[in-house]
Formats: structure tokens, C-alpha cells, sequence
């Protein structure tokens, strides 16, 4: 067993990320995990990321407040407890619009070696 207290998750700064803070829960840093990693990110208002593609499935669910998440074609707004699934190699943008502070968790599986 390996816990991770929230207050003590290591913060990570993943580049085109604005207004954004991010913590990783479990994985890299902050803990051992054979194909996954969880991580949380306060969204602050304004705050978004780049509309950009990666090559693994991430999954969001919105903890707090609210966001809107496009993939270049549609744009989605998440309230709270709702979730997106986006597939390997699809793009997303994580844009905050509202006038307080969203909190996201995102889960992603390690790249393929």
C-alpha cells in the first residue's frame, strides 16, 4: 500500500499549462505504479492549457467548480462529478471560464515503451 496525503503531493509543472496548479497523487514522483498515474489540477479562472495531442487515453473528472474541454472539433462543459475520456492521440484543451477556482483529476497510463 502506498499513500500519497494530499497535502504533501509533489506539485509538477507540465509545460503549456497557464493558471494552472498541478499535484500528482500517485505515480512518478509521488509513488510507485506499474501503468498509471493520478494527478489533480486547480484550474484557476482564465486558466487553460494548449489545444495539444498526446499519445495516451486520459481520463478527467471535474472535483470541483466547472471547465469546458474541446478537441479542436467540440467543446464539452464539465460540472462537477462529470468525466471525459479522450483517446490516444486525440487533442484537448482545458479552459476554466467560470469565476472560481475548478479542481480536476486526471488519470493517464504510462507511455508504451
Amino acid at each position: 500500500m502506498h499513500v500519497t496525503r494530499f497535502s504533501q503531493a509533489p506539485a509538477y509543472h507540465p509545460p503549456r499549462h497557464d493558471n494552472m496548479a498541478c499535484v500528482r497523487l500517485q505515480g512518478h514522483e509521488a509513488g510507485p505504479s506499474e501503468s498509471m498515474w493520478l494527478g489533480v489540477s486547480h484550474v484557476l479562472p482564465g486558466g487553460q492549457t494548449d489545444l495539444a495531442a498526446s499519445p495516451v487515453e486520459k481520463m478527467y473528472v471535474v472535483l470541483e467548480g466547472s471547465v469546458s474541454i474541446g478537441n479542436g472539433t467540440e467543446e464539452v462543459e464539465l460540472h462537477l462529478h462529470d468525466s471525459v475520456r479522450l483517446a490516444p492521440g486525440e487533442s484537448r484543451q482545458v479552459i476554466n471560464r467560470g469565476a472560481r477556482t475548478a479542481m480536476v483529476l486526471l488519470v493517464m497510463p504510462y507511455p508504451k515503451a
